[in-house]
């Protein structure tokens, strides 16, 4: 009988099995940022440990960091406080610290790809629930709560009960105007919020064997969304040519040896799976959310659905999301008003996101009254762009061009949403008071249909607005 690759990268960094029936686990790559740092950092001095291995660990700042200016002292008090901390701690450690004067400063899920130290075969944890995005290079990568970031700094390894593995195929291929976001949205409303508890998640399918990394990257991210512990796409000849060349991949004297061995962590042919989906890509359309949870999804031509269509157990949620976002029976999520656009996130501030977007952007501009924003994911990513002028195709049609970090997906920063707004976002979490008002209503997206929705002013089919333009 073959192995998954979770098992298989589970067993290879298995240390031992505990009496509570977890593994304790190695974990090969240790990523930080400064909200969940601070309170592993001080339980580390109060306990009068050291880091023993600071070469695995890498740290960034993101979820605090404003995107219109970053000069010292950061306006928000707190804020500055945060980032002068992780700072210290870097320094007292020994810890690689890509702040803003590194050039590397961005989003850690995006900049540990993006640098090469995500890799396959690899164990991955960070205090951050969407670590799951570096799955997508075929790695174990698991968020973890800051008790368990002090655990891996100070013993490189984390106390973890294995998953079980729902292998998902989405078969086929996808439509115009139709992205990543779309497939994962599609799944989480398919298999629900909860769907994926206690299992991993592996994406199979002809889909993903045509997908780019930052597209795979894009689903795992969410993975966390649908409930899984985490979600990965086996490594491929694409993955491979991803990582070569980036400066912590294996030199070019070592890499044919690394992609060997990285070939023998996926799947076998006769892995065994606790349970199989196969989705058709025929049935995924540009979708939208239109509740308090990424589960509550629709294909942007289709009405809201009616809280009595749904099982009872999930009536009180359901009713709770009409009256929180103002719906009523019969109305439609295309048409419906916005006054904030986002694109960026750990989810989709990548090139590809910001180029899908302003190939749509280049076709108008933004309408009035609405705030449009484009956060790129990394200092790297926005030097990218830059140099393909996409940053001029956006300010052309009327975007905010800003400077990387987490921004408005989480508004730990002075990015947030006012009152009742309602924002098209690329992000990946519509919770109540996710974006900084405890009113405020988001509708979550691809970079391509928030972009469209900026101007246009109301949710729209991005399929209709580059037939329009001919792009």
């Amino acid at each position: 009988m073959g192995k998954s690759l979770l098992d298989k990268v589970w067993d290879l960094h298995a240390v031992r099995e505990l009496d509570s029936g977890q593994t304790q686990l190695f974990i090969g790559l240790h990523l930080v940022h400064e909200v969940t740092s601070p309170q592993a950092f001080a339980m580390l001095r109060e306990a009068g440990l050291d880091v023993p291995f600071p070469d695995r660990t890498f740290a960034t700042v993101d979820h605090i960091i404003p995107t219109d200016s970053q000069a010292r002292p950061l306006r928000d008090g707190q804020a500055e406080v945060m980032l002068t901390e992780i700072e210290k701690n870097c320094r007292r450690h020994g810890i690689r610290f890509f702040d803003p004067a590194s050039g590397h400063q961005g989003i850690v899920h995006v900049i540990g790809p993006e640098l090469g130290l995500t890799q396959p075969g690899m164990t991955i944890a960070c205090g951050d629930s969407h670590t799951s995005t570096h799955g997508a290079f075929g790695a174990v990568a698991l968020g973890i709560g800051s008790s368990q970031v002090r655990d891996v700094l100070a013993s490189q390894t984390l106390a973890m009960a294995r998953p079980k593995v729902r292998r998902i195929e989405v078969q086929g291929k996808l439509g115009p105007g139709v992205f990543a976001k779309d497939v994962i949205l599609h799944i989480i409303r398919i298999l629900g919020v909860k769907g994926g508890v206690g299992f991993a998640y592996e994406y199979a399918g002809s889909v993903f064997d045509a997908m780019s990394m930052e597209e795979r990257m894009t689903v795992c991210n969410m993975s966390i969304e649908g409930g899984a512990r985490l979600g990965y796409v086996n490594p491929d000849d694409i993955t491979f040519e991803y990582l070569r060349g980036r400066p912590y991949a294996p030199p070019a004297d070592r890499f044919e040896e690394a992609v060997a061995w990285w070939r023998t962590v996926g799947s076998d042919a006769d892995a065994e799976y606790a349970d199989v989906v196969r989705i058709a890509a025929s049935d995924i359309a540009p979708t939208v959310t239109w509740g308090i949870n990424p589960g509550q999804a629709i294909g942007v031509d289709a009405e809201i659905p009616d809280p009595s269509s749904f099982d009872k157990h999930e009536r009180d949620v359901v009713e709770d999301a009409y009256q929180y976002m103002g719906w009523h029976e019969g109305d439609r999520i295309a048409g419906t008003k916005i006054d904030v656009a986002f694109i960026g996130s750990c989810t989709n501030g990548r090139l590809s996101d910001l180029r899908e977007a302003a190939r749509v952007a280049k076709l108008g501009r933004v309408a009035p009254n609405v705030k449009a924003l484009v956060v790129p994911g990394s200092q790297d990513v926005a030097r990218a762009a830059e140099a393909e002028g996409l940053d001029r195709v956006f300010r052309d049609a009327g975007f905010e061009w800003r400077l990387p970090g987490c921004s408005m997906c989480l508004a730990m920063n002075p990015d947030k949403l006012q009152g009742r707004q309602v924002c098209a976002s690329s992000s990946n979490r519509n919770f109540k008071g996710r974006q900084g008002s405890p009113s405020g209503r988001t509708l979550l997206m691809s970079p391509a249909m928030v972009a469209a929705a900026a101007i246009q002013g109301v949710v729209t089919d991005v399929r209709e607005v580059l037939g329009k333009g001919n792009a």
